[in-house]
C-alpha cells in the first residue's frame, strides 16, 4: 500500500508543476509547448566565427530559435518558426512524441512570424528536392503571405502545393483543433520584406507569449499600443527576445545602430514587479556573441540571480 500512495504522490506531484519546465514528462501532459532551438537565426556557433568555443563542445552548440506545440488530444502538432535547422529540430520532436493524424512531417501547421532567415528558410526542406510534402499548413501575415507567393524559391512550393498558405490577421484570434488558439501581434521590427509578429497560444487552462525578435518595447508601446508588462501579466510563459546582453557586446561597433532591446533592460523593466510576474520570463534567440549562452558566464549568474531564466532545446512546459 506505502508503494501504492508514493506512486500516487508522485503523479500529483508532476501535474501540480502547472507551467514548470519538465524533462522526461511523456504522455502526462497532453498539451505541450517545447522549446527546439534558442539561438539567434544563423545558430551557435556561427559561420566563419572560427574560434567559437562551441566548435568544440557539442552541449554548447545550439540551433535557431523554434518551439512546438503538441496536443494529444487531437494528435496535432504545430511548429512555431521554419528555421534552418528544422531537419535536427522535427527529428528531435519526434522523440518526443509522433503524430499519428497523417498529416505532411506530422505537422497540422507551421506559425511564422516573419521572413528573416531564421524564421522561415528551413521551408526550403519541404519542396521536391526533399521532403516533398503535400499541403504543409503554413499560418502568415499578409505581407508574408505575399513574400512567398511572389518570390522563388518559395513561390514554387506555393505552385507545387507543397505549401499552402494559412492567412493571419492582425490581433486575429484563430482556433486550432481542441480549442487552442493563436493570436498574432504585430511588433517593430525590421521589416524589409513582411511584418513581424508575436505569437500568443492559449490552450483551455495555460497561455504563452512567444516573441523572438522585436526592435524596441518602447516602440511597441508607442506606435502599436502594447505594454510588455502587460502582455506578460497576461500569460502564463513569456519567451522574449534577447538577442544581445548589453551594449558592450560588439567591440569596434555602435550598438546604438542595432536595434533589439538587450537583456539588462528587459531585466530592468521586471525587477520591480513580483517574483510571479519575473518567474514568468524566459530569455530566447540569443546571439552567438552574448555571454548569456554559457552557464558559466557572469552575465549567465547575474540573470538566474535576479529570477529570470534561459530557456533550452528540449525545454518542455505542460499547457494542461
Amino acid at each position: 500500500m506505502r508503494k501504492v500512495f508514493n506512486i500516487i504522490l508522485s503523479l500529483l506531484f508532476i501535474l501540480t508543476l502547472g507551467t514548470s519546465s519538465v524533462k522526461g514528462l511523456n504522455n502526462l501532459c497532453k498539451v505541450e509547448f517545447i522549446i527546439l532551438g534558442t539561438s539567434q537565426d544563423a545558430g551557435s556557433p556561427q559561420i566563419g566565427i572560427n574560434n567559437d568555443p562551441a566548435w568544440g563542445n557539442v552541449s554548447s552548440r545550439n540551433t535557431a530559435t523554434s518551439a512546438a506545440l503538441i496536443n494529444r488530444h487531437t494528435q496535432d502538432r504545430y511548429l512555431f518558426e521554419a528555421t534552418p535547422d528544422i531537419r535536427e529540430q522535427l527529428f528531435r520532436l519526434d522523440k518526443i512524441s509522433t503524430s499519428l493524424n497523417g498529416q505532411p512531417l506530422g505537422l497540422s501547421g507551421v506559425f511564422i512570424t516573419h521572413a528573416h532567415i531564421g524564421h522561415y528558410a528551413g521551408l526550403m526542406f519541404t519542396g521536391h528536392e526533399s521532403a516533398g510534402t503535400n499541403g504543409l499548413n503554413v499560418f502568415v501575415m499578409p505581407r508574408m503571405e505575399k513574400f512567398l507567393r511572389n518570390n522563388g524559391p518559395w513561390s514554387q512550393l506555393v505552385d507545387y502545393n507543397n505549401i499552402e498558405i494559412s492567412p493571419l490577421a492582425e490581433q486575429v484570434a484563430i482556433e486550432l483543433f481542441g480549442g487552442i488558439t493563436v493570436k498574432p501581434y504585430q511588433v517593430p521590427h525590421r521589416d524589409e520584406f513582411s511584418e513581424t509578429v508575436a505569437f500568443e497560444i492559449k490552450s483551455s487552462n495555460k497561455s504563452v507569449l512567444f516573441l523572438p525578435d522585436i526592435d524596441s518595447w518602447e516602440e511597441w508601446s508607442s506606435e502599436y499600443g502594447h505594454n510588455l508588462q502587460e502582455r506578460v501579466s497576461a500569460v502564463d510563459l513569456a519567451f522574449l527576445d534577447a538577442t544581445f546582453f548589453d551594449d558592450n557586446e560588439l567591440p569596434g561597433r555602435d550598438m546604438s545602430k542595432i536595434p533589439h532591446p538587450r537583456m539588462v533592460e528587459t531585466m530592468e523593466i521586471f525587477d520591480n514587479l513580483p517574483e510571479s510576474q519575473k518567474d514568468k520570463v524566459y530569455f530566447i534567440h540569443l546571439n552567438h556573441t552574448n555571454p548569456a549562452r554559457f552557464s558559466t558566464s557572469t552575465a549567465y549568474k547575474d540573470i538566474i540571480e535576479r529570477g529570470y531564466k534561459i530557456a533550452n532545446s528540449n525545454d518542455r512546459f505542460c499547457l494542461d
